[in-house]
């Protein structure tokens, strides 16, 4: 498949909707702390571009090597892939992705290759993707190679962004929860024993404790690897930080007690505005 018209499928859009359709129940974790599920009804009333959306679909992630990011993501944290595609090229595809991008090195008088910019239009780089599905979201692992390289574990046209940190404004992460019968702190040591199992000692969660050291921070005692919230509006909100094994920010967390309060009366009272807009 060559060119974004692909995706016009009618078969292939109705899949995808069917995948993102779960993501509503995942609207909750958007929502901040403290607002009362009245006030963000409210808000939505005041958005006529927000009445018209049906949810988030899916959260996407460039990647350097697809077959390792694949592996994290459903070996490690049990995602299910849904679908797989690839080898997209063409003038329609590379418009649609990178125009802006385009764009700007131009305004720049450089050359857009300079500033990561592929050439999906002449076809000397291609696009290859996978989606992963959780329970309530949907996560798609992009990949830009050269034509030369094979789809999955092909070197990548662009080296990763070397600036990580969750500080650096655009900077993203995806969250997943955690189920509320699992001990936070033995969830977190795993993650890290079975990521390291396949290679990917690149994989590592924060503690809440200083480290001096890389060796410090491995051998913090378990109780150190959970960030538990027991007062003001986040109260029930446990978390922790990780890299995943793309160097992605990923966060972890359990939402009890006055947080999933919040959370949940937050979610019933869009689901009921959404209920009486369509009505």
């Amino acid at each position: 498949m060559n060119d974004i018209n692909d995706l016009n499928n009618p078969g292939r859009r109705e899949l995808m909707r069917q995948a993102g359709a779960v993501a509503l129940g995942g609207l909750a974790a958007s929502a901040a702390p403290g607002v009362s599920g009245a006030a963000l009804a409210q808000g939505a009333t005041k958005s006529a571009l927000g009445a018209r959306l049906q949810g988030v679909q899916h959260f996407g992630l460039t990647v350097q090597n697809m077959d390792r990011a694949y592996e994290s993501y459903t070996q490690v944290l049990g995602g299910t892939e849904i679908m797989r595609d690839g080898d997209f090229q063409g003038e329609i595809i590379h418009n649609t992705l990178l125009l802006t991008e385009e764009l700007g090195a131009k305004d720049r008088h450089v050359n857009p290759r300079t500033l990561g910019v592929p050439d999906l239009r002449g076809g000397a780089q291609r696009l290859d993707v996978r989606f992963i599905q959780f329970d309530n979201v949907v996560i798609e692992l992009l990949q830009y190679r050269d034509s030369s390289q094979p789809q999955g574990s092909g070197d990548s046209f662009a080296p990763p962004n070397e600036h990580t940190s969750p500080a650096f404004p655009r900077s993203m992460h995806i969250c997943f929860y955690i189920s509320d019968d699992v001990d936070f702190n033995q969830f977190v040591r795993d993650l890290e024993t079975e990521s390291a199992k396949r290679g990917m000692s690149n994989v590592k969660a924060n503690r809440i404790i200083a480290s001096r050291s890389e060796q410090e921070r491995l051998n913090a005692p378990l109780s150190s690897m959970t960030n538990r919230i027991t007062s003001g509006q986040s109260d029930g909100w446990t978390l922790i930080y990780a890299k995943g094994p793309e160097g992605e920010q990923l966060e972890f967390v359990q939402v009890r007690g006055h947080a999933k309060r919040v959370f949940d009366g937050a979610i019933d009272a869009r689901r009921q505005l959404a209920g009486a807009t369509r009505g």
